[in-house]
């Protein structure tokens, strides 16, 4: 793992503690909404805690969801190549749902743009193949 370290300043590490609850909270509602990726904002956020609270930063660490997700990052500064196709399949299901059922036809293509957009964001994020476990 990175070498992190908290900030010297108590201000600035109340301010990154809270830019930290704000990148999680995107995080969390961007599991459920289309438009927001919830993998930079979780990312975000342990970047935000290890140089604001290492308590917070470690429960980031520990928790079965995002701990294995930040390691991987740090170790690799990449995504499994099974975690990236997740990705694709759940941005493309939730944004085509959401074309299907918006009836403006403005609106459709707002959210195929986005939906695009989201896509091609994914798209530059490294890949490594998965560890195969014999």
């Amino acid at each position: 793992m990175s070498s992190l370290q908290l900030h010297r300043s108590l201000w600035v590490r109340r301010c990154f503690i809270g830019l930290g609850f704000a990148a999680l909270l995107l995080g969390l509602a961007g599991v459920v909404l289309p438009v927001l990726p919830t993998v930079p904002f979780i990312l975000l956020a342990a970047f935000c805690f290890a140089r604001g609270s290492q308590r917070f930063h470690q429960r980031l660490l520990d928790h079965p969801l995002t701990g294995p997700l930040i390691r991987d990052w740090y170790a690799h500064k990449s995504v499994k190549r099974t975690a990236k196709r997740w990705a694709y399949l759940l941005t493309a299901a939730s944004f085509s749902f959401s074309i299907v059922i918006v009836k403006l036809l403005w609106l459709r293509l707002m959210l195929a743009a986005l939906g695009l957009v989201v896509l091609f964001s994914i798209w530059r994020i490294p890949v490594r193949d998965d560890e195969t476990h014999i």
